[in-house]
């Protein structure tokens, strides 16, 4: 009898045959080289094989299985969840639908700009984050404040790298100050930024907020990618009288399948 394959969680490792994609009429071939690589991506293969909407949910998962921030009982705000394989992953790491017997029940809030289909374990909801008094709405629907606020959000490209990373840094910061907001002293911050020289004013942000500040690059981010994740932990708490910023806001985007 043959030997059953060793599961590999991460999606690497795999050298499954190439698969070609013919530049069909009318398409473009910037659109042909995305579809060869996302019929050739492991990780897209392994999101559809694991029930995940989107390859973006390993980054999630590498990521907490080196800080471990998605404990039983954690209280999560997902900003900008869409498409939702976050918030997938953050409902059975701190155990929502109370399947770990013994364990504390978590609360994972997904809170997006468009209608995000419902996630089991998940509270959903539309919400433009950075509208008066959305702070105030998010820890009404969390019961309390958060252990976690995370982000994987990104705003629209415009062709231009250094606007689209001025913008992606812009909205990370508006997601931290919502974070200071909401955040139980000694909680953790996690966002996508794009490397590019305008992240330094976030990183002196966060590192007065935070104990602990680092940059990380999980596998399953691409390796042509300029994207990174900031990991903040031990938030010190909001000292009284400090203001919110503002930034333009985006959505998620989460890379569906």
């Amino acid at each position: 009898m043959a030997k059953p394959p060793t599961k590999n969680t991460s999606g690497r490792g795999q050298r499954d045959l190439t698969v070609k994609v013919k530049t069909a009429r009318g398409r473009k071939m910037s659109s042909t080289l995305w579809l060869q690589r996302q019929l050739n991506d492991p990780y897209v293969r392994r999101a559809k094989t694991d029930g995940y909407r989107g390859r973006a949910a390993y980054k999630i998962l590498e990521l907490d299985d080196k800080f471990r921030f998605l404990v039983s009982g954690a209280r999560v705000v997902d900003l900008g969840c869409a498409p939702g394989g976050w918030c997938q992953v953050a409902v059975g790491r701190v155990n929502a639908l109370g399947e770990k017997k013994g364990k504390a029940v978590g609360k994972v809030l997904g809170i997006d700009l468009q209608e995000v289909e419902p996630i089991a374990g998940a509270e959903i909801h539309q919400l433009d984050f950075l509208a008066d008094g959305a702070d105030d709405q998010v820890k009404a629907w969390l019961g309390g404040p958060a252990d976690v606020v995370m982000s994987d959000m990104a705003a629209s490209a415009s062709g231009h790298k250094q606007t689209d990373h001025i913008r992606i840094i812009a909205l990370c910061e508006a997601a931290a100050h919502l974070a200071f907001d909401v955040l139980v002293p000694g909680g953790t911050f996690v966002a996508k930024v794009l490397a590019g020289g305008a992240e330094g004013e976030l990183q002196k942000l966060l590192k007065q907020k935070f104990t602990k500040v680092e940059n990380v690059k999980p596998p399953a981010s691409r390796a042509d990618s300029s994207e990174k994740f900031v990991v903040a932990t031990g938030f010190r708490g909001q000292s009284s009288g400090e203001m919110d910023g503002g930034a333009p806001v985006g959505t998620g985007h989460g890379e569906p399948l």
